[in-house]
């Protein structure tokens, strides 16, 4: 495994995401959305639309964060990925990313704006590889990655989870 994933990494130029694993950005679009025409929570313009390459091993995990776009995941190859969520009033949902359709696993997934989420290797010593687009397009300004304490004092009934996918 540990061959795959460093071909993908260096084949892709991928580099470390803050949240974990490896990510390169493929696309940005040239086109812009004015910031007078977006929500009053972004701090400027925006692309229409952007996307990544991520990939995750399961010696890592993608630590809780929210942004404030909807985020579409797309499974390409290796293990399936668990993504956390919890939604704005708190409920929790663990979704399979991945190509086992009799298991229920959907190999796209919508995360809405401003849901908390963390994604996870489903298979020990695994990766997984998978593409990201976020419309309107990404900007780190709009990357918030969660403080465990805070994140489990507004959601303590997920105390648990999120102790497992934080680190700071």
């Amino acid at each position: 495994m540990e061959k795959k994933v460093q071909k993908i990494v260096t084949k892709l130029k991928m580099s470390p995401h803050p949240e974990g694993g490896f990510y390169k950005e493929t696309y940005r679009s040239d086109g812009v959305i004015p910031k007078d025409a977006l929500q009053e929570n972004f701090s400027g313009e925006r692309n229409y639309c952007t996307a990544i390459y991520f990939l995750l091993t399961s010696e890592n995990f993608s630590a809780f964060h929210r942004i404030k776009q909807d985020e579409i995941w797309h499974f390409y190859e290796g293990s399936s990925l668990y993504v956390h969520v919890i939604s704005p009033d708190g409920i929790y949902t663990r979704h399979a990313v991945g190509m086992n359709l009799e298991k229920g696993e959907s190999p796209q997934l919508v995360v809405p704006a401003g849901c908390w989420f963390a994604s996870s290797v489903k298979d020990e010593k695994g990766y997984s590889f998978v593409g990201c687009t976020v419309s309107p397009g990404f900007d780190f300004e709009d990357f918030e990655l969660a403080e465990q304490h805070i994140l489990t004092s507004e959601f303590p009934a997920h105390a648990t989870v999120i102790s497992e996918y934080t680190r700071i």
